[in-house]
């Protein structure tokens, strides 16, 4: 035998290593078959210094020159998923047995294995003692997968991932699921079916959202359905979804059921609750809610669309969530107590002042008496807030979606109130026109105290866009308060002379965006979307058709005139990169 360079056979080693003879690398080599030597090879212990000392023996090390003890052919090594081994003696899938993979312990349960197994991958573990002289030790990894969850569940989950927060009047989810589970009633799977159609706006479901909509229509409308609480709440959030989703006819006949049905089961009434909430606090609560989340719907239908006349702002209602009254409310500054009231106190306030605002008669002119007294009310509502409420957020630093909406009802109401009076020329933006008709505002050569209240609210509604939370969790009655304020942006940009033309810019960007967003979810929102967008597009080709004079830049300096084009290309670029986005496939 030849061996490597640093090796040699030996029937007399020290003779032959001491000569460093050659061998021709034949078994026997041809050197010991001449001298009828015994042919051995002895490794070469060049650079051994000898056994270290006060080193304890380790049985397990695996040693340099040694392969890890393995009985068994090359060929039934199952390192490799879905190898299926050849070896009579080497475990299969079909006869697994947990001891294998836990040699010290004894199966928790007993365990039959079945005659396939699949999704088990099997790998090789050389790090397992040995059995039996064997150290082929197997590990199970399960390929199993959590159930997917069903179109209806995903839609329903949707819903109070979503949705709720914006309307919390239904029962919270546990509590829900449990009263569905231990009395079930027509009336409770009418309302389950609102919610998957609700949640079906936040999920891709194809055609399978108009079968939930036909179906919670068709499970409140059975001639067998009863007039009850929960009647109005899925009456209430089939409203809410077809008024988002561009049906607001439809949703307008609904309401008029809806409003009926709570006045003839007297869902206004402080005794409402404590009768129908059978001793259950969180039950009781939700009736209460209810009653003013419609309250509140449906003055914001009335405010944004102007078509109905907000009916509910004269029914007499005094109960407040927590069980509060109204007269408490009103007189806490005269009674000198010190208190603060829920979130959902503060919208209804919000929405009682957009009330007593649409009950007004109708003002002329710019110095009208109602005028300051609709003012007085909203400004009172501001200026009394607690701390706590001043803005959007509660004092975890999480969005209060209550006081969101109080806000923005305020805002709302200042633009409606003031926007008639003000010196903005709406004509440029007459085509935005999808939530309310347009109305006609002459212009006027110097900014009024209307005009600033106006633009104020404006500002403020933009500002909320930058809340850290997603967009889309909104009610979707944000979509027309956006409008309102785009309207309100783009008739200014109109003008040709804007001091502060680039806070402007970023406002009307703010809206854009956030109508983008909500698009998403709401048809309504989408449609406002392509309205204001279009007609920031058409401002923006008559600015540039002026600038084209000598005559509109006196005044300028060279530096503000290249800041100001660069400004309009760049945000009608924006708009155009969101337009081909929207419309990719």
């Amino acid at each position: 035998m030849e061996p490597p360079a640093e090796s040699s056979s030996s029937a007399n080693p020290p003779r032959k290593r001491g000569k460093h003879l050659k061998c021709d690398g034949r078994t026997p080599c041809s050197r010991c078959t001449i001298s009828n030597s015994e042919c051995v090879y002895v490794a070469s212990r060049r650079g051994y210094k000898g056994p270290r000392r006060n080193t304890a023996h380790n049985p397990h090390k695996r040693h340099a020159s040694s392969s890890p003890p393995y009985a068994g052919p090359v060929d039934s090594c199952p390192m490799l998923l879905g190898h299926t081994p050849v070896s009579v003696g080497t475990p299969t899938v079909s006869t697994f047995n947990p001891a294998i993979v836990l040699p010290d312990q004894s199966p928790v349960t007993p365990y039959t294995a079945p005659t396939a197994l699949p999704g088990l991958a099997i790998y090789r573990n050389p790090f397992a003692p040995t059995m039996d002289g064997n150290a082929l030790a197997l590990t199970t990894v399960p390929q199993t997968q959590p159930p997917v969850a069903s179109l209806a569940e995903r839609c329903f989950d949707a819903f109070y991932h979503c949705f709720y927060s914006a309307h919390p009047f239904v029962l919270p989810k546990e509590f829900f699921l449990r009263l569905l589970k231990d009395s079930p009633s027509p009336n409770l799977e009418a309302v389950m079916a609102a919610m998957r159609y609700i949640g079906s706006l936040y999920v891709e479901c194809g055609p399978t959202r108009a079968t939930y909509l036909d179906e919670a229509i068709r499970l409140c409308y059975l001639p067998t359905t009863a007039k009850d609480g929960f009647l109005i709440q899925a009456l209430l959030l089939i409203i809410v979804g077809l008024d988002g989703s561009c049906q607001q006819e439809r949703a307008r006949e609904l309401l008029a059921d809806c409003e009926r049905f709570a006045i003839e089961i007297d869902l206004n009434k402080r005794e409402f609750a404590t009768l129908h909430g059978h001793g259950n606090p969180v039950l009781e609560e939700s009736w209460r809610r209810t009653w003013w989340d419609l309250y509140v719907c449906d003055g914001m239908i009335a405010g944004v669309h102007r078509v109905t006349n907000f009916l509910l702002f004269d029914i007499s209602s005094d109960r407040i969530p927590p069980p509060s009254y109204i007269e408490d409310f009103d007189d806490q500054i005269f009674s000198g107590e010190d208190r603060e009231f829920s979130s959902f106190a503060y919208r209804i306030a919000a929405a009682r002042n957009l009330g007593r605002f649409m009950r007004t008669p109708q003002m002329l002119f710019s110095d009208d008496e109602n005028i300051s007294r609709v003012e007085a009310l909203l400004t009172n509502w501001r200026i009394h807030l607690p701390d706590s409420k001043r803005d959007d957020l509660n004092k975890a630093c999480q969005l209060d979606e209550m006081m969101f909406q109080a806000h923005f009802i305020t805002h709302a109401c200042t633009i409606m109130l003031h926007q008639p009076f003000s010196q903005l020329d709406t004509s440029p933006v007459q085509a935005v026109n999808s939530c309310a008709p347009h109305r006609p505002v002459a212009s006027g050569d110097n900014f009024n105290a209307h005009t600033r209240h106006t633009i104020t609210a404006a500002c403020e509604i933009s500002k909320m866009v930058t809340q850290a939370v997603p967009i889309t969790s909104h009610t979707h009655f944000f979509t027309c308060v956006l409008t309102m304020s785009s309207i309100v942006h783009l008739s200014k940009w109109a003008l040709y002379f804007i001091e502060d033309e680039e806070d402007l810019r970023q406002q009307i960007r703010l809206n854009i965006g956030a109508l983008n967003k909500l698009s998403k979810v709401w048809k309504a929102a989408n449609t406002a979307w392509g309205q204001v967008k279009s007609v920031a597009q058409e401002i923006y080709r008559e600015k540039k058709a002026h600038q084209i004079s000598p005559a509109f830049w006196v005044g300028f300096t060279q530096e503000q005139m290249i800041s100001s084009i660069n400004a309009d290309d760049g945000i009608m670029s924006e708009f155009n990169i969101l337009q081909q986005v929207t419309q990719a496939p």
